[in-house]
C-alpha cells in the first residue's frame, strides 16, 4: 500500500509592519514623491533650471501689459506717473523738498520711486509666486524656488527699462555720465539679492496664507513712506522731537540704503554727506541676510508646495 506524502502549504508571509515600509521602499529603490533634496542638491537643481527661470521671467514680463494698447511702454510709464503724483503732493503741496536742493529734487524723487518699486514689485510677485501658479506647481517637477526667483528677475528686467528714463531725467537736471555711475551696478545687484530673498520668504508665507496678498500693499506703502522715497530722512527729522536712534533706523533700513546708493552714484549734488555711515556694508549685509534666510526658509517647505 503506497503512502501519500502531503507537503504542508507555506506559511503566509505577514504583511510588512508599518514601521518597516520605509525600509521596504528603500530596498526596492522607491523614494518619496516630491521629497525635499539636500540644500546643496537643491542649489544644483535650481542652477540646472536657470534657462527655464530666465525664459519664464521674460515671458511674464512680455505678457504683463499684452492687453494694453501702449504695451511695454507701461513698464516705464507707471513708475514715472507715480513719481509725478508724488512730486505734486509731496514736493509742491507738503514741502517735502526740505534739505534737498531744488534742482536735484526731481531726479532724487524719480530715483527713489524707481528703486523702491523694484523691491515693492518683487515682494508682491513673490507672495503670489506659488499660490498663483498652482497648476504649474502640481503638473511639473522642478525646484519651486525657480518661481519666486524668476519673478524677482522679471522685476529687475523691468527696472532696467526704467533706468533708461531715469538716465534721461538725471541728465536733464544737469548730472552727466561719470565713473560714479558704475556704482549703480553693484548697488542694484545687492538689491536684487535682497529682493530675491524677500520674494522667497513671502512666497512660502503666501502659499499657506493667501490673504497675505491682500495685506502686503498696506505694509509696503507704510514701508515706502518710512524710507525717504519723497524726502530726505535726516532733513525731515532734524527739527522734530524724536530720539536720535529713530533717524538711524530709518536711514539704515534696506529700502533707504539702496535708494541712497543709486542717488549717490547718479546725482552729482547728492554727495556722501547724505549717506549714513558704512552704507555699503549695510547694503551687503541686508542682501546676505535676506538672501540666505529667505532661501533656506523657502527650501524647508519644498515638500508642501502645491499640496492640499
Amino acid at each position: 500500500m503506497s503512502q501519500v506524502l502531503h507537503t504542508p502549504p507555506p506559511a503566509p508571509v505577514p504583511p510588512a509592519a508599518e514601521d518597516d515600509l520605509p525600509a521596504l521602499a528603500a530596498r526596492h529603490g522607491l523614494t518619496v514623491s516630491g521629497a525635499r533634496p539636500t540644500l546643496p542638491g537643491y542649489v544644483r537643481e535650481l542652477w540646472a533650471r536657470r534657462h527655464f527661470i530666465l525664459a519664464f521671467s521674460r515671458a511674464k514680463l512680455t505678457a504683463q501689459y499684452s492687453q494694453a494698447k501702449l504695451g511695454q511702454l507701461w513698464q516705464v510709464a507707471t513708475p514715472l506717473l507715480n513719481a509725478a503724483v508724488y512730486f505734486f503732493i509731496f514736493g509742491l503741496l507738503l514741502g517735502a523738498r526740505k534739505g534737498i536742493p531744488s534742482d536735484i529734487y526731481v531726479p532724487f524723487l524719480v530715483t527713489g520711486v524707481f528703486v523702491f518699486t523694484f523691491t515693492q514689485s518683487s515682494v508682491l510677485a513673490g507672495v503670489r509666486a506659488i499660490s498663483g501658479n498652482l497648476g504649474l506647481v502640481r503638473a511639473l517637477h522642478f525646484p519651486r524656488a525657480a518661481l519666486p526667483v524668476s519673478f524677482a528677475l522679471q522685476q529687475l528686467q523691468q527696472l532696467l527699462f526704467s533706468m533708461v528714463v531715469l538716465v534721461v531725467v538725471v541728465m536733464a537736471f544737469g548730472s552727466m555720465p561719470a565713473l560714479s555711475w558704475l556704482l549703480v551696478i553693484p548697488a542694484l545687484l545687492l538689491q536684487f539679492v535682497f529682493n530675491t530673498g524677500l520674494a522667497l520668504l513671502f512666497a512660502r508665507l503666501g502659499s499657506s496664507t493667501p490673504d497675505l496678498a491682500q495685506l502686503m500693499p498696506f505694509v509696503l506703502r507704510t514701508w515706502m513712506y518710512a524710507s525717504g522715497v519723497m524726502f530726505s530722512i535726516p532733513a525731515m527729522l532734524a527739527d522734530k522731537d524724536v530720539p536720535p536712534w529713530l533717524a538711524d533706523v530709518l536711514q539704515w533700513n534696506p529700502a533707504a540704503v539702496y535708494m541712497d546708493l543709486v542717488r549717490f552714484a547718479m546725482i552729482d549734488d547728492y554727495g556722501s554727506s547724505y549717506l549714513p555711515p558704512h552704507v555699503w556694508a549695510f547694503a551687503a549685509g541686508w542682501a546676505l541676510l535676506a538672501g540666505v534666510i529667505g532661501f533656506i526658509y523657502f527650501w524647508k517647505a519644498e515638500e508642501t508646495y502645491g499640496r492640499g
